[in-house]
C-alpha cells in the first residue's frame, strides 16, 4: 500500500480522465493521496475533489506563484475550510520560490510567514515548498518551532534536510529520486533518518524513470519507493510501509 503524500489532480491535464483514475487508483495499490491546493481556488477545487472519495484528502494554501492573492479575506476562507472540514488535513502549499521571481520576495514571504500563522493558530502541520530561497526559508520556519511539517519536492542539501528532521520536519521525494543526475536527492535519502521520508509524485509533473517527460500520475509513486528500497537497503515493502505510515503521522490520521 502506498501513500502519495503530494498530487495535484485538478491540473487540467486530467480533465479527461480524472474520474476514472480517482476510480482506479486503489486498485492499482494507492492507499492515500494529499491534493495539495496552491491558490484559493486550486484548493476548494481540491477540497471539492476529496469528498467522494476515501482515501483522497486535500490541503489549503497559497503557493509562492500565488502569494500575492493573500490577504486577511485569503486567510479566513482558509480558516473557514480547515475548521469546517475533516478532509483538510494541513496549510499548503505556501513557501518561497526564487527561481522565477515571478512575485516579488517580499511579497512571498509576507505570505508564507502569514499563512505559518495560520497553521500555528490551527495547530495543523504545512507543506512548503522551497526553490532557490534555502536561507530565508528556514529562517521564517525558525520563527515558529511549535509547527511542523513537510518540505515536499525536496531540492536543498542532505545537510539542510537534517537540520529540519532534527527540528521534527519530513522530506518529501519525488521521481527525481530515479534521474540518473539526482546526486543531492539521492544523498539526502541515503543520510537522512528514514521515519522522516515520505514520497509523493506531485503530478503531473517530475514522472520517474522510465516515464520522464510523460505525465505523472498517483499510480507512478512506487517507483520512488522502488529506488528508495534500493538506497537504503531494505525491500520494496518495508520502504512502502515505512512511507505509509511516515505520511500518516505528518498528516495526523488515524
Amino acid at each position: 500500500m502506498l501513500f502519495d503524500t503530494h498530487v495535484h489532480l485538478n491540473d487540467p491535464c486530467f480533465d479527461g480522465d480524472r474520474e476514472e483514475l480517482l476510480r482506479t487508483l486503489p486498485q492499482q495499490g494507492i492507499g492515500l493521496a494529499m491534493n495539495a491546493g496552491c491558490s484559493l481556488e486550486s484548493s476548494k477545487d481540491a477540497l471539492k475533489m476529496a469528498q467522494p472519495y476515501d482515501y483522497l484528502y486535500c490541503s489549503v494554501g497559497s503557493h509562492p506563484d500565488s502569494a500575492d492573492e493573500v490577504c486577511d479575506e485569503v486567510l479566513e476562507e482558509y480558516r473557514k475550510l480547515c475548521k469546517q472540514n475533516p478532509k483538510v488535513k494541513a496549510i499548503g502549499e505556501i513557501g518561497l520560490d526564487y527561481y522565477y521571481e515571478d512575485i516579488p520576495r517580499e511579497v512571498q514571504k509576507k505570505a508564507f510567514i502569514a499563512q505559518m500563522e495560520l497553521a500555528r493558530e490551527l495547530d495543523m502541520p504545512v507543506i512548503v515548498h522551497e526553490r532557490e530561497a534555502h536561507e530565508d526559508g528556514m529562517n521564517i520556519i525558525r520563527q515558529f518551532p511549535t509547527v511542523k511539517g513537510v518540505f515536499h519536492c525536496y531540492s536543498g542539501s542532505a545537510e539542510m534536510a537534517r537540520q529540519l528532521t532534527n527540528l521534527g520536519w519530513y522530506i518529501g521525494f519525488t521521481g527525481v529520486l530515479t534521474f540518473k543526475n539526482a546526486r543531492k536527492a539521492v544523498e539526502t535519502a541515503q543520510r537522512i533518518p528514514l521515519d522522516k521520508i515520505v514520497i509523493e509524485t506531485d503530478c503531473p509533473f517530475m514522472a520517474p524513470e522510465p516515464f520522464r517527460g510523460k505525465r505523472n500520475n498517483p499510480a507512478l509513486v512506487y517507483r520512488v519507493a522502488e529506488k528508495l528500497a534500493e538506497l537504503r537497503d531494505i525491500s520494496v515493502e518495508e520502504a512502502q510501509r515505512i512511507t505509509f505510515e511516515n505520511g500518516k503521522r505528518l498528516y495526523r490520521m488515524d
